[in-house]
């Protein structure tokens, strides 16, 4: 075994070299092949990857069509423990370049509701095969079906292990991904290498994941979509508000907004911090107003039934099961309405407790929330300040974007400053 920074170690005799050892031929790992070797042709790059059809997690992405980018990404759309760092690695590489490299590759854009940007195809393998083109256009040996086992310290350049193979390479990029969709092959692997090459790392946890909630409420709601506004009550900290359409499921709730907070849901309860989710149904609107809308309807339409009158802001079943919990008779004449229970009632409209017991885990998450932190790498190469010819890209890091495709944005990003970073690295004599 090769001792870390033991530059007297030979590399072994016999065993395949390269210039760049690329780990993990997900969404950061093919794009960074590609710009790695548009960068420095005739440089040997390989591409390792545990899955022989590697790119699962991007065939499922989307509902299967690949939500690529979004109109409009700024680093508000994002979390991590580095906002300005984000903030550089998306000028770096925005939106519009990412629209005209995948133009290039033979796959056109269009936009859909709120700013997302899919191929025009509706179809994620045209991503994919597209990607998988463009890297053996640019002559990267991908060795698909070689999960690496290990990365270490080699002399002045590291070795891989991934199976019976061993690979030697002058530097290493980690685009290993995080723990969700381990169907797709994200194993957290990668978490491993970095540390035992000298990185810390921000515990781990789902985002963008369904959440499940206590009792039997959401039970008879299964299947309907509310647009709402959701605030999360983290003990010490301001409370965050979130909008967006909310999917009552029959385990719990879905939809935009959920898989929103579902991070910070999950981050709170890591760090031992109290955490409570709430909802407002009438987003937009405080108590003052939505009660004067509520005594104008009682005036123009004193006999219509409180149920009625209900049904015509939100689904009947809906408004059958809010009035069920409160305990507030439907067939009520509005003019027959006791103050109290109007109240009660315009209440729960603005503040109904979600009682989330936990989220659908790793298994359903979209994302990792957590990682190496940015203040590790350096930002103009990505480049790690811990162990020099160590590059890291995508999700193996501690950034995480709100649904709409922001993190492949992210992946896209960093994979180009990486990829520029390593470049830079051999032209200044260290590699």
């Amino acid at each position: 075994m090769c001792a870390p920074g033991d530059e007297s170690v030979s590399l072994p005799a016999g065993e395949p070299s390269a210039d760049v050892a690329i780990v993990g031929a997900g969404a950061a790992g093919l794009a960074a092949a590609v710009f790695a070797a548009r960068r420095m042709p005739g440089r040997t790059i390989v591409l390792l990857d545990g899955a022989r059809r590697p790119g699962a997690k991007i065939l499922v992405a989307g509902g299967g069509r690949c939500n690529v980018t979004n109109r409009s990404v700024t680093a508000d759309d994002f979390n991590g423990t580095s906002p300005h760092v984000i903030r550089r690695v998306l000028a770096a590489w925005p939106v519009e370049q990412t629209v005209a490299f995948f133009r290039e590759i033979g796959v056109d854009l269009h936009e859909e509701e709120d700013g997302k940007l899919f191929p025009d195809t509706h179809r994620a393998r045209t991503v994919l095969d597209a990607l998988l083109g463009a890297v053996a256009e640019s002559g990267v040996r991908l060795l698909a079906g070689h999960r690496v086992s290990a990365v270490e310290r080699c002399g002045d350049g590291f070795r891989l292990s991934a199976g019976e193979a061993r690979v030697t390479a002058r530097c290493v990029l980690l685009a290993t991904g995080g723990l969700s969709l381990p169907k797709t092959g994200s194993d957290g692997k990668g978490y491993e290498f970095a540390r035992r090459l000298g990185h810390s790392l921000v515990e781990p946890v789902p985002a963008l994941v369904p959440l499940i909630l206590n009792g039997d409420f959401h039970r008879g709601l299964s299947g309907i979509a509310q647009d709402v506004e959701l605030t999360v009550h983290v003990e010490g900290s301001r409370p965050i508000r979130l909008r967006g359409p909310m999917l009552w499921t029959h385990f719990g709730a879905s939809g935009p907004v959920i898989l929103n907070a579902s991070r910070h849901w999950h981050r709170a309860r890591l760090t031992g911090q109290a955490v409570r989710l709430s909802v407002s149904y009438r987003p937009g609107e405080d108590f003052a107003a939505i009660e004067r809308r509520w005594l104008e309807t009682i005036s123009a339409r004193p006999k219509v039934l409180l149920h009625n009158a209900l049904a015509e802001w939100f689904a009947d079943r809906f408004a059958q099961a809010i009035l069920a919990r409160l305990g507030i008779e439907g067939r009520t004449p509005l003019a027959h309405l006791a103050r109290e229970d109007r109240r009660r009632l315009l209440n729960g409209l603005l503040d109904w407790p979600l009682p989330v017991i936990d989220s659908r885990g790793f298994a359903h998450a979209e994302v990792t929330a957590g990682g190496v932190p940015l203040t590790e790498i350096e930002p103009a190469t990505f480049m790690s300040r811990r162990c020099p010819g160590l590059f890291l890209a995508g999700e193996i890091l501690d950034v995480d974007g709100r649904i709409g495709g922001f993190n492949f944005q992210w992946a896209w990003s960093s994979a180009f400053v990486a990829a520029a970073g390593i470049a830079r690295w051999f032209e200044s004599g260290a590699g």
